[in-house]
């Protein structure tokens, strides 16, 4: 593995051109509220999968585990300052409508199932295609102006597919046993000069998550603090917040810790497994990498993680965009107002586009 030294961003996007044309494995990212692009290059066409977490290089991990967490092997490295205008305007763009009736009735479903005491929470979601005429390097660099709080990356590997987003959540970071993470729940719409007034709902789903995140982790922990719930701003949306901080015990495995918080209260349900299956079996189309997570693992350190989950995102296939959106279900939960709340999820990748 190499880092190149004195590389522009010019030379950076010209490489990723390159690699697309030879069909060759890469990820290009930047962290929130960082000037720093970092790209990792593989240089064979090979498809390789994490095993134990104890690879070095990118994880691009599906929302089943089954399907295989690939790893973009780290062949060559290249670290370049960059910075991108920030234009944020409000969105203009009105979604499709043309599955209204079917995710209302999916999520009508989740509700019966919660009614019945199977479920308390189950994440419901919907794909949007769309025609596109931008390359994925260009849809990249609005991501990076645009989203400077959020995970904002563009992978691709030829026998996986092209993909890019910006993600507000993170799924894990671990450095030297410390361990951070987050609880993130409820959305409202931001609006100039307004806070967010959040229902009881909205209160009760996020708790939910917290609830859930410190269940699962204490018996790997030596020490566990869950903050205060915070709203947070992600682009033309609210969500409520709260930051998990511990010290993991050193017994521990990083894919134990992994395997537990994957897939989360925010992109499944609550219990897990029981909304995973309901969503495999009801969701109207496969999810494959949305919901899944990504990011490094070992690439700077040993044991040293920064993990993604993948929201916000897009794959990206010749001429055409699939955007996913979608909402948490409990008890609560009014159909028409779920359909709303995607409609205005996907606002923020159309906008993208």
């Amino acid at each position: 593995m190499h880092y190149p030294e004195n590389k522009s961003v010019e030379d950076l996007f010209h490489k990723i051109e390159e690699c697309f044309e030879a069909k060759l494995p890469f990820v290009i990212y930047r962290k929130p509220q960082e000037n720093k692009l970092t790209a990792v290059f593989q240089q064979t066409k090979d498809l390789h999968f994490v095993k134990d977490f104890k690879e070095r290089g990118f994880v691009f991990a599906p929302f089943t585990p089954y399907e295989g967490q690939v790893l973009i092997q780290p062949d060559s490295v290249w670290d370049v300052e960059a910075t991108f205008e920030n234009k944020l305007e409000n969105p203009s763009i009105s979604p499709k409508i043309d599955d209204k009736d079917a995710h209302v009735d999916l999520v009508e479903k989740g509700i019966r199932e919660i009614q019945k005491g199977n479920l308390k929470k189950v994440v419901l979601s919907r794909k949007i295609e769309v025609e596109v005429s931008k390359e994925p390097s260009h849809i990249f660099k609005t991501l990076l102006g645009k989203y400077p709080n959020a995970f904002c990356y563009l992978f691709h590997h030829p026998k996986v597919g092209t993909w890019c987003g910006a993600t507000p959540e993170t799924l894990v970071k671990l450095k030297r046993g410390e361990l951070f993470t987050v609880s993130l729940a409820a959305t409202l719409p931001f609006q100039e000069n307004e806070e967010p007034k959040w229902g009881n709902k909205e209160i009760e789903e996020q708790q939910m998550v917290s609830d859930y995140i410190n269940r699962k982790l204490t018996p790997f922990m030596d020490r566990l603090d869950i903050g205060k719930a915070k709203s947070v701003r992600a682009g033309n949306l609210w969500h409520l917040r709260s930051e998990v901080r511990g010290t993991l015990n050193s017994k521990v495995g990083l894919k134990e810790v992994i395997s537990t918080l994957h897939p989360t209260p925010a992109v499944c349900g609550i219990p897990t497994k029981v909304a995973q299956k309901f969503i495999l079996e009801n969701e109207n189309y496969h999810r494959t990498y949305y919901t899944g997570f990504l990011g490094e693992i070992n690439l700077k350190a040993p044991e040293e993680v920064s993990l993604y989950v993948n929201l916000r995102c897009m794959e990206l296939i010749d001429s055409k965009a699939a955007i996913f959106v979608g909402g948490g279900i409990t008890g609560a939960s009014d159909s028409k107002l779920e359909w709303e709340e995607t409609q205005n999820k996907s606002k923020t990748m159309l906008n993208i586009l």
